[in-house]
């Protein structure tokens, strides 16, 4: 297993020094129709486009030089090529280009809306399109992890539904995925998915330096944000805002998570069934080294998740608000140093 980790981790490398070599110049009007634009971020934005020779269409990820170095969008693609042939993750066309201004790549274009876009507010979505969401992404997230690679980006927006009652899935956007064992030294500002020894790296307003050791990439990361997701697509809320002591909701739940027995579970929570909460105590252990991996989730999908009549005490003022919380999460803007 260890020889077959650092064979892919060698393969990226090797993909990435030729894609470099043989990365063609041309500009994107001249082989490509652009229809419309369909996403946009901090990376640049997404173009919906058809090839001009073979009409084919794709999606077409554009991003510009003055914002991206040349190895990131290098990294970028060739995990994402490395990894396409799972059926639950976005494919490629092994196009890849430079013009004048901007780094691309063509993708498989996926026709549909992404997993936040269809959860309502204060309501999230059914249970059984939760679980089979969930059990796509476990398989897509299985896939990478075997491959010696961590996410590190899981969230509703980076799920793309092939439909809307999510009978298939894909997972996308490889922009911030890295080999196991990277580090990362820091990062500015944080998302309700960052696991806590995440959260432990950030710099906070005014400090210069952070405050933890760095991090080592692991796909434990990837479980927490997993939980974090299938928190909020069954409740239409986060469960908190960050994860620090700070705020008072991840404070309550890791109370809890020390000492179930003696607390009380929090008002959040109540709306799942014991085997919910045992899923999430494992999903979302505060100790990164006890949390089970991506694929234990398949133990619980037989069982009930929510509870079919909620539970005393569930008060709407005690919850964090989908409607805004999930609203920022699109716009926050996540800074990130690794060191290998």
């Amino acid at each position: 297993m260890i020889e077959l980790k650092m064979a892919d981790g060698n393969l990226i490398d090797e993909l990435m020094e030729l894609t470099a070599q043989s990365l063609s110049r041309l500009e994107i009007n001249d082989h490509f129709n652009i229809i419309k634009e369909i996403g946009r971020g901090k990376y640049g934005k997404v173009l919906l486009v058809t090839h001009r020779c073979r009409g084919t269409p794709m999606a077409l990820k554009v991003m510009p030089k003055a914002l991206t170095k040349l190895q990131g969008f290098l990294r970028e693609y060739c995990i994402s090529l490395h990894l396409s042939c799972h059926p639950c993750i976005v494919g490629l066309f092994g196009i890849a280009f430079q013009s004048k201004e901007h780094y691309a790549f063509a993708q498989e274009l996926v026709i549909g809306k992404d997993l936040f876009a269809v959860i309502q507010p204060r309501v999230g979505i059914p249970e059984s399109a939760v679980k089979r969401c969930v059990l796509q992404i476990a398989s897509a997230l299985e896939f990478i992890h075997e491959h010696n690679l961590v996410h590190r980006d899981i969230k509703p927006e980076n799920i793309l539904l092939l439909d809307r009652h999510c009978c298939r899935v894909k997972l996308a956007d490889f922009g911030l995925t890295q080999k196991r064992g990277t580090l990362i030294r820091l990062i500015s500002g944080t998302l309700p998915y960052m696991a806590p020894e995440l959260c432990a790296v950030a710099v906070e307003p005014g400090e210069s330096s952070p405050r933890a050791e760095p991090l080592s990439v692991e796909p434990s990361l990837d479980t927490w944000a997993f939980g974090v997701v299938i928190f909020c697509i069954l409740t239409g809320y986060f469960p908190w805002e960050r994860c620090t002591p700070s705020d008072d909701f991840y404070q309550e739940f890791a109370d809890w998570c020390r000492a179930p027995a003696k607390a009380d579970t929090p008002s959040q929570w109540k709306r799942f069934t014991p085997a919910a909460l045992e899923m999430f105590s494992r999903l979302l252990a505060l100790d990164a080294t006890q949390r089970c991996t991506v694929g234990e989730v398949r133990v619980y999908i037989d069982e009930d998740w929510v509870r079919t009549v909620p539970p005393e005490g569930l008060a709407d003022n005690k919850t964090l608000k989908a409607s805004s919380t999930l609203s920022v999460s699109r716009s926050c803007i996540v800074q990130q140093m690794e060191v290998e």
